[in-house]
């Protein structure tokens, strides 16, 4: 009888960012294969932005399976530089990626915002980390310490989490070629092979400095023009304000329906203590996904109450409030005018039309000085931060955060 072969995992998966990813050892495969990260299949990578931009459909799972590709680009990279890194370090640092996306709810933010008030993505992820590490003895561990940042080599933490990661490089680059916006094109592979290593931190070699300029002018790009593009934005905030008032609802004993899972967060509300002690509530979460929201706004659009079953029908079929975006707040009298306008029209009390106008706040830096700067090293050893290296960027205006306010209000 012939002896069973062990089963062939590594695989090569084609991805039209990147081309062909690698996936070079077994527990990353495996890792791969877990439910947890099968789950980023079904969790569109940029939630509703498919309103503004119909490409834009891409999954979190397609995003960390790109940022696995680059991860490992990297560390080819820095070992072809002379530097240390071993297998078990390369491994551990790919897992950290691969896990570092594990806490996000469906449509991203939206669910983070409204449904679990105590905890953001970050904190689910490590929870989920803890629970994927049981499940494979151990193996994980280096990986969790190398997500928190609790490892001897900081540059692997660096490339999992910091103002230049494999992360941003990925998803600048993914978003736009599904969104289309040409704008944030950048050079991941160049920008790649500038890096460098220097007192245990991530560097860029001088001849890079141009790749980085470029990918800073493309962040600040994307961030206007896809993630807080107007009409994105007013799609997530009627979706927060219909998840709002399902929960309401439950909270008040009404009869929302929705899947077992996410009535579970519209009708409790937890904190932090109660993630780790009733292992069902993580249980729920982990099966939540985009499905779950879209089905329940279907459901929803038929509703006794007049706000649930408006909101849920003008997300479906797209017919979205009017928003007006300012560099200065709004006045309480234009607010307060428009809800007096639309009340009678509508024929909804002052409090259910909070939930129709509304006014809210949105902010943006392109680069954060202080903390883990990206430096720049020159041919002396020398280094200087990118905001003071560049002879094209203001660093005063990298490092000023944009705010912009919308005032939201029915057609």
């Amino acid at each position: 009888m012939n002896t069973p072969q062990p089963y062939n995992q590594r695989k090569i998966v084609n991805d039209p960012v990147h081309g062909f990813i690698s996936i070079p050892d077994n527990i990353l495969f495996e890792l791969i294969e877990h439910p947890y990260i099968q789950r980023l299949r079904r969790i569109k990578q940029l939630g509703l932005t498919s309103l503004v931009y119909p490409g834009a459909v891409h999954t979190r799972f397609q995003h960390t399976l790109g940022a696995f590709y680059l991860m490992g680009t990297a560390i080819t990279v820095l070992r072809n530089k002379g530097h240390q890194i071993s297998d078990e370090e390369s491994i551990a640092a790919h897992a950290a990626i691969l896990m570092h996306d594990l806490g996000h709810g469906p449509f991203s933010h939206a669910l983070e915002q409204t449904l679990i008030e105590s905890l953001d993505h970050e904190d689910i992820s490590l929870l989920l980390m803890e629970r994927l590490n049981e499940h494979f003895n151990g193996q994980l561990s280096a990986a969790i310490e190398i997500f928190k940042g609790n490892t001897g080599k900081l540059f692997l933490h660096q490339l999992v989490s910091s103002q230049l990661d494999v992360d941003r490089l990925d998803y600048l680059k993914r978003d736009s070629f599904f969104s289309g916006v040409s704008e944030g094109v950048i050079g991941s592979d160049r920008i790649i092979k500038m890096l460098e290593i220097k007192n245990n931190e991530l560097v860029v070699e001088g001849k890079g400095i141009y790749s980085i300029e470029k990918f800073l002018v493309a962040r600040r790009l994307m961030y206007w023009q896809v993630y807080l593009h107007k009409t994105a934005l007013v799609a997530e905030k009627m979706l927060i304000n219909a998840l709002k008032r399902a929960r309401e609802l439950s909270l008040l004993g009404k009869e929302v329906p929705a899947t077992p899972f996410l009535e579970t967060f519209l009708r409790n509300r937890f904190c932090k203590k109660d993630f780790l002690t009733n292992p069902k509530i993580l249980d729920d979460f982990t099966i939540l996904d985009d499905n779950d929201i879209m089905s329940a706004l279907k459901i929803w659009r038929n509703h006794d109450d007049r706000v649930l079953a408006c909101l849920s029908a003008s997300i479906l079929d797209r017919k979205l409030l009017r928003i007006e975006v300012s560099d200065t707040p709004f006045s309480d009298e234009l607010i307060e005018r428009h809800k007096e306008e639309k009340k009678e029209l509508f024929g909804l009390s002052t409090e259910e039309m909070s939930y129709f106008v509304f006014t809210d706040h949105v902010s943006n830096s392109t680069y954060k000085t202080g903390g883990e700067n990206i430096n720049i090293i020159y041919k002396d050893g020398s280094t200087k931060d990118i905001s003071r290296a560049s002879d094209m960027l203001d660093h005063t205006a990298l490092s000023k955060p944009v705010s912009k306010y919308i005032l939201c209000y029915p057609k």
